[in-house]
């Protein structure tokens, strides 16, 4: 029995893995969707679309996928009208939470949302409730081996960035929005294509969490990102190593 019992657990982790994986690809498709309609289909005169598929890269989502994605949107009339929305309020022990949505159906995003943050001891507020908590930044990221810390941090701040942190684990470059784009291509062409480069919301200020707040607010993140709607969430919480160790075992 024990033996059943753990291939059940197996295939029941693997299961939830692949549809994590399924959920993460069809937020990526969306989002090579709205970013093709929103100007040309072409990466190389669409610089939201390149991210985008960049990002869709970097997950291994297959070429064929995006393809398909790219020419469905350049279609006449092509699917459905997406719109982006930004969603905040507060989770338990007063995190500040924002949630970025592309969505078909504000009447189905909205009320999924507030209850999601009803019954994760949290209360979604009007917009700009918590914004002013976050800064709105370019975030460019390569692995450690891309390049040595002092050649990464010449060529960022040639290309434009305003900040970068190298450590054992890689290198994060920061840009303005409006230089984001820039910053991203100039390193490109230097170093390769990047981990991750993505336009975030990085808090300004965070809140320490104990161990049962830290749960909670773990909880409602997780609930907020399997909404197929949602396509990222930030929030402005710190959890101390031992607990966040305590919390993934």
């Amino acid at each position: 029995m024990a033996g059943h019992s753990q291939f059940k657990n197996i295939m029941h982790r693997k299961g939830a893995q692949d549809a994590k994986r399924a959920r993460a690809f069809a937020k990526m498709i969306r989002e090579i969707t709205v970013s093709a309609r929103e100007g040309l289909p072409d990466m190389a005169f669409n610089p939201r679309l390149r991210t985008a598929v960049m990002a869709a890269r970097a997950a291994n989502m297959p070429r064929d996928t995006i393809e398909r994605a790219i020419k469905k949107a350049a279609g006449a009339g092509a699917g459905d009208d997406f719109v982006e929305i930004r969603y905040e309020g507060y989770g338990p022990g007063g995190v500040a939470v924002i949630v970025e949505a592309l969505t078909d159906n504000r009447n189905r995003t909205a009320p999924a949302l507030r209850t999601a943050f009803a019954k994760n001891g949290g209360a979604m507020g009007e917009s700009g409730s918590v914004a002013f908590m976050f800064n709105r930044l370019g975030v460019i990221r390569y692995p450690a081996t891309a390049a040595s810390a002092d050649a990464m941090l010449e060529a960022a701040i040639e290309a434009g960035a305003d900040d970068v942190a190298s450590d054992a684990d890689g290198h994060e470059v920061i840009a303005s929005v409006e230089g984001f784009f820039a910053v991203r291509d100039a390193l490109e062409q230097k170093f390769g294509t990047p981990a991750e480069a993505k336009i975030e919301w990085r808090p300004n200020m965070t809140v320490p969490l104990d161990e049962e707040k830290a749960a909670a607010v773990l909880k409602l993140l997780d609930v907020l990102e399997d909404d197929d709607d949602v396509q990222s969430v930030y929030a402005n919480f710190e959890i101390a190593d031992e607990i966040m160790q305590k919390l993934s075992a």
